[in-house]
């Protein structure tokens, strides 16, 4: 049944991911020709990226290709869309997975102390801490982290890529800005969600029990607690890997990264629709896998999910 409706669900995407070209106003081909380009030069062109033929046709055509990794050709650099996204995806990959993994070393330790006091101290600062981050926008963070680390104190890089092949502390220099600025956004959502659940759950009977026979307050914290409390934070954690993956675009072109944000930019900036078709389709695609593996981590987290 699961199968089925993720089956279901890649099929729909691939719909609707085929069909944002041809919602586009204008022509596509008048991207790519030059002004007033004869009728056998518009005929050569959409035969040439697969724009000719019946709509259903093209569509099947599209998808079979899809299968075995051809998304066509970019209109612009005539360069195949899947080595594109191939060589600007590593980039993405890395700085979304980066952020979730800071956010996740922050958002841990406060979230769970947070709910073990709620209302102390610690709680109150951490509250405020998180209201005045999700009060400034990605962007505007990003520049103030650039002012302050590389423009007034110049202990980072402003912008730029440095390559792993260039060294690892370079590479992971030119990352530290980047992965803070989508790190804290994150880490905000994270702490929020974790400090609800984990103080409602710190009520629970079966924590009580444990109190009640003198079980140490760290090992009720975090084997007794956390785990039925990180349902909404795994749920969340999908969510957020998938839409780091695909959303990147503010963050990647403020730092000038090469990834997929960019990538995307820089084919809607061109006009480039089978460009940016291909890296729309890979990005959901990821999205669906990503929360389909999140419902598949729930019974690891809670055996009683299994029964339902």
């Amino acid at each position: 049944m699961a199968a089925a409706k993720l089956i279901a669900v890649l099929t729909l995407v691939s719909v609707v991911t085929f069909l944002l070209l041809e919602m586009i106003p204008g022509d596509p081909l008048a991207a790519m020709l030059p002004e007033g380009a004869s009728p056998e030069m518009r005929a050569a062109a959409a035969e040439r990226f697969g724009l000719d033929g019946p709509l259903v046709q093209r569509y099947l055509e599209w998808v079979g290709n899809a299968l075995h990794g051809d998304l066509g050709r970019s209109m612009q650099t005539q360069v195949p869309v899947t080595d594109a996204i191939v060589e600007r995806l590593p980039v993405t990959l890395e700085l979304a997975g980066l952020s979730i993994l800071v956010a996740l070393l922050i958002a841990l330790p406060l979230g769970v102390y947070s709910g073990y006091r709620p209302g102390g101290i610690a709680d109150r600062i951490v509250t405020l801490v998180c209201s005045v981050t999700l009060s400034i926008p990605s962007f505007l963070l990003g520049v103030l982290l650039v002012f302050v680390f590389a423009v007034t104190l110049h202990a980072l890089p402003v912008t730029g890529w440095t390559p792993l092949s260039a060294g690892l502390v370079p590479h992971l220099r030119s990352l530290v800005l980047p992965v803070a600025t989508l790190a804290a956004m994150e880490a905000v959502a994270f702490i929020r969600l974790l400090r609800n659940d984990m103080a409602a759950t710190l009520q629970q009977d079966f924590v009580l029990s444990a109190r009640a026979r003198g079980i140490s307050t760290p090992r009720i914290l975090v084997v007794h607690a956390l785990r039925p409390s990180a349902f909404s934070l795994v749920t969340v954690l999908g969510v957020s890997l998938g839409r780091l993956i695909g959303g990147t675009v503010i963050v990647e072109t403020l730092f000038s990264l090469p990834g997929l944000g960019s990538l995307v930019v820089t084919a809607i900036n061109g006009r480039d629709y089978l460009l940016v078709q291909g890296i729309v389709l890979v990005v959901a695609v990821a999205y669906v896998l990503l929360n389909s593996l999140v419902d598949l981590a729930y019974p690891l987290l809670d055996p009683r999910v299994r029964s339902t």
